[in-house]
């Protein structure tokens, strides 16, 4: 069904042997998510990280807002990208053919290159929507998200669990993240189902704006949906990281990860993990988020698809693999 349209830029570029030099400059593009989200900061400091040397090994990184993990996975597979951060059970179902990729073929030139930070949901509601559970949603205003977003998907299996459906809602609203605080806190919206890693802007804006809670998800299904899907694993977000929000909350999520196409060139690949694992210190620091990562979860978890040759090589020299 798909076709590569284009070869991207660093498919095409020339390499002396041995990657120690590159004959002509390379360019890659990250696709993200919202601005207010942690995708887009998280391409934001991997681009850093690779553009600090790009005189010594050629490639130059650019980032590229996007509508998220379904739209990034799509957009490798057509050439358009040559990387995207995309959640962990997204990754699985483009591999498989299966939810937001059920008229797809399934995606066998996925590749892994390394995970990144945990999403916990942030079910985020009025405090006078008189919503304590996913349940007391009906008949009210929530935004699920835009077409294309990891969240959509997420808002697709929250809601299952909990056994409600975009029809039992006064209105589901497809928003962007970077819509939704201000509509939360305009009184356009009762609530808005949304995941992004620790913290992250969204959230803090609606929090910081108005008088919003984060729900608790133990009584919206949560058993239901870590049993059901193993690409989720529990999540909490700590009590008083956000305002109005003192107590510590029990959610769940993916992860996200960092993805590519089986055609990107290995010398590229290996440029980029170099940049991030020689750089381990700073990386963690670009972003909160990122703080608590460490090399050995990122080279493992939340990969469902194989790792891309070219992070395997610098992995296994590292010995790590």
């Amino acid at each position: 069904m798909f076709a590569k349209l284009k070869l991207t830029a660093a498919a095409v570029a020339l390499t002396v042997a041995g990657g120690a030099a590159y004959s002509q400059q390379t360019f890659i593009t990250i696709g993200t998510g919202g601005v207010t989200g942690v995708y887009y900061p998280t391409g934001g400091a991997i681009c850093r990280l690779v553009n600090k040397d790009r005189k010594e090994h050629g490639v130059r990184c650019s980032v590229e807002s996007t509508g998220g993990s379904v739209y990034n996975t799509r957009t490798i597979r057509e050439g358009e990208l040559d990387f995207g951060v995309v959640q962990s059970d997204v990754q699985s179902a483009a591999i498989d053919g299966v939810r937001a990729f059920e008229n797809d073929e399934p995606y066998g030139d996925l590749r892994a290159v390394f995970s990144v930070h945990p999403e916990p949901m942030h079910v985020m509601v009025r405090a006078d929507s008189g919503i304590n559970s996913v349940m007391d949603m009906k008949g009210k205003r929530v935004n699920i998200g835009n077409p294309g977003s990891g969240t959509r998907v997420l808002a697709d299996v929250l809601m299952g669990a909990a056994g409600v459906s975009p029809d039992d809602f006064a209105l589901a609203a497809e928003l962007k993240s970077s819509e939704q605080s201000a509509a939360l806190c305009d009184g356009k919206l009762d609530a808005a189902i949304w995941a992004a890693g620790l913290p992250n802007g969204s959230s803090m804006e609606a929090t910081s704006t108005c008088d919003i809670k984060i729900l608790d998800l133990t009584s919206s299904g949560m058993d239901k949906v870590l049993a059901e899907n193993p690409a989720y694993a529990a999540a909490g977000i700590p009590g008083g990281m956000y305002p109005g929000n003192p107590d510590d909350i029990q959610s769940w999520g993916p992860k996200a990860t960092f993805v590519t196409d089986a055609s990107t060139s290995d010398d590229v690949v290996y440029v980029l993990v170099k940049a991030i694992f020689e750089n381990f210190d700073d990386f963690k620091k670009l972003h909160p988020a990122f703080g608590r990562l460490t090399e050995q979860q990122m080279i493992k978890d939340g990969l469902s698809a194989p790792l891309h040759p070219g992070a395997a090589k610098y992995y296994k020299e590292r010995g790590w693999m």
